[in-house]
């Protein structure tokens, strides 16, 4: 049977880590594991940093914010080690953690290391072999947003997560808080802003609930069995997850759900296979997401302006790292026009009001 899980590589330039620290600390907590270590790197990702350590026997996913980063609050290390030793239990597709380290002295920077899940990563188009018919495509978009809905079903007071979001005034935080994120990593100027910003503000829908979001959810988040690949075995990267609006979530799945009618700038910044025959629409999803939930899903074209935003913003503030020359990992070099294409999106979802 072919292999189509993701295997790491070599560390990429200029993210090395001080491996003889890192095992000197390790030692320091695994006594009894006597077998050599090993660094590796994941390819895939743009935030926050994902290398497989080989130590011995034992085999684990170090997790820590990307070098030159000055954007404190999205690198929080100890909230997302927080985060998944309470969630764990009660959401198994969460990663469990093994071990925090603060101490700066080993990495230069806060890490965590978590135990591998192991099936297969859906990124820009499925691999060659690999079965993903348009029977196959509708159950996974099925299981995509019925993960989903689970997730914002949790009891996240009864989990011990209820410190982790202020839900009152979260949807004007947030609109407030990622036009200011966007003035402070600008390194040039885009029209579309001024209109997005003026729309947004002047819209923003009161809060029907509140919910433990994970506030980037996509298919290359999600770890599929290898057995099914429209089963969910886990959920990645939660360095953002938080308690608030879970129609902001669901904006995200849509933010990044490219289907088959889209324009064709929508189409080059795909970043699953949501256009594959069998999978749904964004008004599909849309409505399963209201079928399951019972939420009322009226104001979704807000959702989806300030998702396509908030996604565009965050493209930025990587590029800003690239553009101060603070990263030398090349694929930020043509952010520019990933921005252009998601805020062209985004105003042309205000203006239309169409998913």
């Amino acid at each position: 049977m072919a292999d189509f899980q993701d295997h790491p590589t070599a560390v990429r330039l200029g993210e090395e880590l001080d491996v003889a620290k890192l095992e000197l600390f390790l030692r320091g907590h695994f006594r009894n594991e006597a077998g050599a270590m090993r660094v590796e790197q994941f390819p895939n990702g743009h935030s926050n940093l994902t290398y497989a350590i080989h130590f011995g026997e034992k085999q684990f996913v170090l997790r820590r914010p990307p070098f030159g980063s000055k954007v404190k609050s999205a690198h929080d290390m100890s909230r997302e080690f927080r985060v998944l030793s309470k969630l764990h239990a009660s959401y198994p597709r969460a990663p469990e953690v093994v071990l925090f380290c603060d101490d700066l002295s080993v990495l230069g920077a806060p890490f965590y290391l978590m135990k591998p899940i192991w099936g297969i990563i859906l990124h820009r188009d499925p691999p060659a072999r690999l079965d993903f018919s348009p029977a196959v495509a509708r159950r996974l978009s099925e299981s995509f947003i019925d993960n989903l809905a689970v997730l914002h079903g949790l009891d996240y007071q009864a989990i011990g997560l209820a410190d982790l979001g202020k839900p009152e005034g979260y949807l004007q935080r947030q609109v407030t808080g990622w036009l200011e994120r966007y003035a402070g990593s600008q390194t040039q100027e885009y029209p579309e802003v001024k209109g997005i910003a003026e729309w947004m503000t002047q819209r923003v829908p009161a809060t029907q609930s509140a919910a433990l979001i994970h506030n980037d959810y996509k298919y290359d988040n999600a770890v599929l069995a290898s057995d099914d690949i429209a089963k969910i075995v886990g959920l990645l990267d939660w360095e953002m997850s938080t308690i608030g609006d879970p129609l902001t979530d669901l904006g995200t799945a849509l933010a990044y759900w490219v289907e088959t009618n889209d324009s064709e700038e929508l189409q080059a910044i795909r970043w699953g296979p949501t256009n594959f025959p069998g999978s749904f629409t964004r008004s599909q999803i849309v409505e399963r997401y209201a079928e399951k939930t019972g939420r009322d899903i009226s104001n979704i074209a807000f959702y989806l302006t300030f998702a396509r935003f908030k996604l565009a913003v965050i493209v930025q503030q990587i590029y800003f790292r690239f553009h101060q020359g603070l990263t030398k990992d090349q694929r930020f070099a043509s952010m520019p026009k990933l921005i252009q294409i998601l805020l062209r999106a985004s105003l042309g979802c205000a203006q239309t009001g169409k998913i």
